[in-house]
C-alpha cells in the first residue's frame, strides 16, 4: 500500500500520548505470559529505572565484518546417522558455523558443555543435531529443552521438526498462551523431546503430567536471559528434580557471577566452548531524537514514510501503549503487526510470521521480542518509549545490524 502521508485520514487528537501510569507498568512478560499461574510466580520484579541512552550513542564509521571462519568439519564428516545427514542436507546446511563445529563433536560424545555464543550463530542446530543423533543411537532416551520465551521455544520446535523428519520421534511445545489440554494429551504419548518455558513446565510437573526425573538430556538455553527475567527459582527447582545421571547442556550469551551457582548445580565436569564473534551493537548506528514540543507520534510518522525504513521494529514500554500505538498507526494508513505478553500464542506467532515474511513492514512490540529472536533484514529499531535499563537497550537494538549488515537504532527522548 502507499504510505503517502495519510495523516489527513484521521483527527490528530487521536495521537498517542502515554498515560501517567504506563511508566509504572513493566513491558516485560509476566510469569503468566511465559506459561505459569498468576500469584505463584517465584520471580523477583525488577524496578523500572530511568535509562539515558545519550552516553552510549555512536555512529558506525564502517561495517565491522566478522572474521572468515574456516570450519574443521563439514556436516558430512560428523559421525551421525544417515537419515539425520539427509535432513541436514535438505535444510541446506553444508559447512557448520563456529559453534556447531566446536560443540557437535563434544555433544556426540556425551560431554556436558558450557557454550557461550551470540544469538544468530546457529547454536540451536548445534545442540539439536547431536541430541537427535544420540536418540537415534540410543545413547539417550528423552530430552528437555528449557527457554526463556515462548517465541524462542517455538523457533526451536520449528527447527527440530526438520531434523526429526523420518526418525519417528515426536516433540511437544509446552508454553503459555496455548491450551493446556492438547499439551497434556501429547505428553501422554511420551514424546522424545519436550520444549518449554520454565513456568509452564513447572505447572505441568506440579500437576503430575511431567516428571523431570525421566529426562536424561537437558538443555538450558539463553540462561542469562532466564535469570534476568526472574526465572531463577523455577530453574533451581527444575534442576533439583533432574536425575543425577544426565547429559547437560548450558547455553548463554554471557557468563557472569550470577550464573555460577546454577552452572555448578547443573553441570558435571563441563567443557567450555566460546565462539562469540562481536558485540551485538557493533554494526548499529545509534541516534537520539529529542522530541521536544513536537508530538512524538508525528515524528514517528515522518520517519515511517521515508523509503529507507523498510523493515522496522518499534518498541514501547507497556502492552497498553503498544496496543494504542498500533491502533493509531492503522488509522493513519500503516500496515502493522503487534506483539506483547497479553496476545495469545497464535496471535504472537501470526504477527512474527507476517513481519518475517514482509507482509507488514512494521512490528510493534514490548521487550518480549527483544531477546533471542532472529528476524532477518530489520533496517531500523525505534525506541518509541525508553527501555528500563542499558541491558534492555542493547537487546532491543540487537534486532538490527545482523549478518554483517549495518542497522539503524533511533531512540526518542523528551
Amino acid at each position: 500500500m502507499s504510505y503517502n502521508d495519510p495523516r489527513n485520514k484521521t483527527d490528530k487528537k487521536s495521537g498517542y500520548k502515554p498515560k501517567s501510569n504506563d511508566a509504572r507498568s513493566s513491558g516485560r512478560p509476566s510469569r503468566g505470559n511465559s506459561g505459569s499461574r498468576p500469584g505463584n510466580s517465584g520471580r523477583s520484579a525488577r524496578p523500572i529505572q530511568t535509562f539515558d541512552p545519550s552516553a552510549v550513542i555512536k555512529k558506525v564509521e564502517e561495517q565491522v565484518i566478522a572474521p572468515v571462519y574456516v570450519p574443521k568439519h563439514k556436516f558430512a564428516d560428523f559421525a551421525i546417522e544417515e537419515q539425520l545427514k539427509k535432513n541436514i542436507i535438505d535444510r541446506g546446511y553444508i559447512n557448520p558455523t563456529p559453534i556447531q563445529d566446536e560443540a557437535i563433536p563434544l555433544l556426540l560424545e556425551g560431554n556436558d558443555i558450557i557454550a557461550t555464543a551470540n544469538t544468530g550463530t546457529g547454536k540451536t542446530a548445534a545442540f539439536l543435531i547431536p541430541l537427535v543423533n544420540n536418540l537415534l543411537t540410543k545413547k539417550i532416551y528423552k530430552v528437555l529443552i528449557i527457554t526463556p520465551t515462548r517465541e524462542l521455544a517455538a523457533q526451536i520446535q520449528d527447527e527440530l521438526s526438520m531434523f526429526m523428519n523420518k526418525t519417528g520421534f515426536n516433540s511437544v511445545l509446552c508454553i503459555g498462551g496455548l491450551s493446556l489440554g492438547p499439551q497434556i494429551q501429547q505428553l501422554k504419548r511420551n514424546p522424545e523431546f519436550i520444549i518449554g518455558t520454565p513456568g509452564r513446565l513447572k505447572d505441568l510437573e506440579e500437576q503430575r503430567f511431567l516428571n523431570f526425573n525421566s529426562f536424561d538430556a537437558i538443555v538450558l538455553d539463553e540462561v542469562d536471559t532466564m535469570l534476568d527475567m526472574g526465572f531463577i527459582r523455577d530453574i533451581k527447582y527444575i534442576i533439583s528434580k533432574l536425575p543425577s545421571k544426565r547429559h547437560s547442556l548450558f547455553f548463554s550469551a554471557t557468563i557472569d557471577a550470577s550464573l555460577k551457582e546454577v552452572m555448578n548445580s547443573f553441570l558435571r565436569k563441563p567443557i567450555s566452548v566460546s565462539v562469540k564473534t562481536r558485540q551485538t551493537a557493533e554494526n548499529v548506528n545509534q541516534e537520539i531524537i529529542k522530541v521536544g514540543d513536537k508530538n512524538k507520534l508525528e515524528m514517528l510518522h515522518d520517519l515511517l514514510i521515508k523509503p529507507e525504513f523498510k523493515k522496522v521494529i518499534i518498541f514501547s514500554r507497556t502492552k497498553r501503549a503498544t496496543d494504542r500505538l498500533s491502533k493509531v498507526l492503522k488509522e493513519r494508513g500503516f500496515e502493522v503487526a503487534s506483539i506483547h505478553g497479553d496476545k495469545t500464542q497464535a496471535q504472537r506467532k501470526k504477527a512474527l510470521a507476517f513481519f518475517k515474511d514482509d507482509k507488514v513492514k512494521i512490528l510493534l512490540a514490548t521487550d518480549v521480542v527483544a531477546r533471542g529472536i532472529d528476524i532477518d533484514d530489520v533496517s531500523h529499531v525505534i525506541n518509541f518509549d525508553l527501555p528500563a535499563t542499558h541491558e534492555d537497550y542493547i537487546h532491543r537494538i540487537g534486532r538490527t545490524g545482523r549478518a554483517n549488515k549495518i542497522g539503524q537504532a533511533i531512540t526518542f527522548i523528551d
